[in-house]
This record gives C-alpha cells, sequence and structure tokens, in this order.
C-alpha cells in the first residue's frame, strides 16, 4: 500500500500539501482494515504504520520516493487478510471436495475476506481524493473521482495489486470489471461516511503531526475507534439539543 504519483515541483507549501495527501492515504488505508473489517464482522488483522517523520522529508525524498518506490516515506505493513492468493477461486472451490454446508461457509467467509482486501486498497487512494476535493472546496462524487482517477491520488500501485486479487476471481473480463465496480462503490461510500471520514481526518493529523517511525496496531485502532465514538456521541447530543 504505497503512494506513487508523480511530483514535478515542489515549493514549501507544496511539499506540506504532499506530505498530508501521504497521510490521509495511508490514514485510509488503515481506517479500511480496522473499521471496515469490524463492520463486516471479520477477525482483526495485525497492521502497522511505517513512516519517515514528516518534518524531516525533503523535496528530494518525497521525488524519490515517487518514481522509484524505494524510498518509503509512509506505508501500512501487513493488514491483509488474505497474504497468499490461490492460482484461482475456481480452483479453490474444486478443492473443497464435499460440497457441504461446511464447505459453502468456508468459501463464504473467504469471499468476504477476499472483498474486504481489495475495498481496504481502494479506501486509500479514495481517502487521498477526498482530502484534495475538501481542499480545493470541490465536489467528491463517482463522476468527478472514479476508478481511472485513482492514479492520480497515489493509487496505481494499489490498483496494480488490486489486479493481482481480479486475476484470481476470475478469467472473464467483464466479471472482473463488474466486481471492481462493485467493491469500487463500497470503498466510496465508506470514506464519503461522516463518521468514518471523522476518523480518517484524525488519523491524518496525527501521523502529519507524529515525530514516531512506526505507529503500532493497538494505537492506530484506539485512535480509530475514539474519533468514531467521539462523533456518535456528538451527534446524539445534536440531536437531543435539536428535538430537547
Amino acid at each position: 500500500m504505497k503512494r506513487n504519483k508523480m511530483i514535478e515541483t515542489l515549493d514549501q507549501d507544496k511539499l506540506i500539501e504532499h506530505k498530508q495527501r501521504i497521510a490521509y492515504h495511508e490514514a485510509g488505508h488503515a481506517a479500511g482494515i480496522h473499521l471496515n473489517n469490524k463492520a463486516r464482522q471479520l477477525p482483526p488483522v495485525f497492521f502497522k504504520i511505517i513512516f519517515k517523520e514528516m518534518s524531516r522529508v525533503t523535496a528530494a525524498e518525497i521525488m524519490a520516493y515517487q518514481t522509484t518506490h524505494d524510498d518509503c516515506i509512509a506505508r501500512v505493513e501487513g493488514g491483509r487478510l488474505i497474504e497468499l492468493l490461490p492460482s484461482s477461486i475456481e480452483g479453490l472451490v474444486d478443492e473443497l471436495t464435499e460440497p457441504n454446508d461446511t464447505a459453502a461457509q468456508l468459501l463464504k467467509d473467504y469471499m468476504l475476506a477476499f472483498e474486504a482486501d481489495i475495498i481496504n486498497l481502494l479506501i486509500g487512494p479514495l481517502a487521498e481524493a477526498k482530502h484534495v476535493a475538501d481542499t480545493d472546496d470541490e465536489l467528491f462524487n463517482h463522476r468527478l473521482v472514479n476508478l481511472k482517477a485513482l492514479k492520480n491520488y497515489g493509487g496505481s500501485s494499489d490498483l496494480a495489486l488490486t489486479n493481482e486479487y481480479l486475476h484470481c476471481f476470475s478469467a472473464d473480463k467483464q466479471q472482473k470489471d463488474k466486481k471492481l465496480n462493485e467493491l469500487f462503490t463500497v470503498a466510496f461510500d465508506f470514506v464519503n461516511d461522516d463518521a468514518n471520514w471523522a476518523a480518517i481526518t484524525n488519523l491524518a493529523r496525527y501521523i502529519f503531526d507524529s515525530s514516531k517511525n512506526i505507529i503500532g496496531c493497538d494505537e492506530v485502532v484506539s485512535l480509530l475507534d475514539q474519533s468514531v465514538e467521539h462523533f456518535q456521541n456528538r451527534r446524539i447530543r445534536a440531536r437531543h439539543h435539536r428535538y430537547g
């Protein structure tokens, strides 16, 4: 889960802008891994955010990061429910020699995890895109931010990994495109949800301001859960105030 958008020129303001974009991108991935998986009642999975202290990142390092991907300013390490992809989902079905209820449930659980991994990959560039749209006071919708647009928000490597998943899903291009569009919509709606966005924003700000090189899984989970709880409590108070 690495960003890879080319940056041509960087003055100090642009440097801060792209550091913020990186923070939102990785915060999006992390929020997906924890909050999206949790909402789907999937098991927790270990991950951590690794990054160079933002105050020490130079323009040259961002340029190298964007062009070569060797110098990772920030990335989410771990977080995938499926670490080793099968050669094909159909082949996986064939391995379930007994077509009973247990086998069917195993396949259903596997597909839930399979789809969640893809959604969480897409949430990263979508979070960056929403941050840019909000900063520029522009609309954030499916027409302006579609799958093809994600490459403008550090999404090329995320899409490449997504395509590895879809290659296992089906050999039929129409089926793969249909599934990708379906999961893109889910990822978009996740980012556009007010509570999720509040959590992503708080985590992104924490990443940007942090002097740490690693934010561990427990710390990220705590930050995200606190953000969602705070947002929900604020919504409840506002509702009580409105209706007495």
